[in-house]
């Protein structure tokens, strides 16, 4: 998975980078076609919750995207990580649901490929 991080307002340090991408890289336990994400670090001085993370990930199919403000970069990371790993799990989930819902000739066929 190709992981972009940027900054708006913000030096991006190494470890924030790292931090990041660590974070966002657990989504490959979940799903294995995860082609890219577009991470977004913004730092608004004027505001209270100051940070804002800005996630997108593209997947074949399905585009999913998280958004999390708070004052604490760190913490914004994580909060915005596990909205998208609840949004991957239950996409994925979903995907099983239909799996196992097909009539049975149609899921022998389909398991013959």
């Amino acid at each position: 998975m190709q992981i972009t991080i940027t900054g708006q307002h913000l030096d991006l340090t190494d470890s924030i980078k790292n931090y990041a991408d660590e974070k966002i890289g657990r989504l490959g336990r979940y799903f294995d076609h995860v082609s890219n994400a577009q991470v977004v670090l913004k730092h608004l001085p004027h505001e209270k919750l100051s940070n804002i993370v800005d996630i997108t990930v593209n997947a074949p199919g399905h585009v999913f995207h998280a958004e999390v403000h708070d004052a604490d970069m760190y913490t914004a990371i994580d909060l915005v990580a596990d909205k998208l790993e609840a949004q991957v799990r239950s996409y994925k989930e979903k995907l099983q649901d239909r799996r196992n819902d097909q009539p049975a000739g149609l899921a022998a066929i389909v398991e013959a490929d």
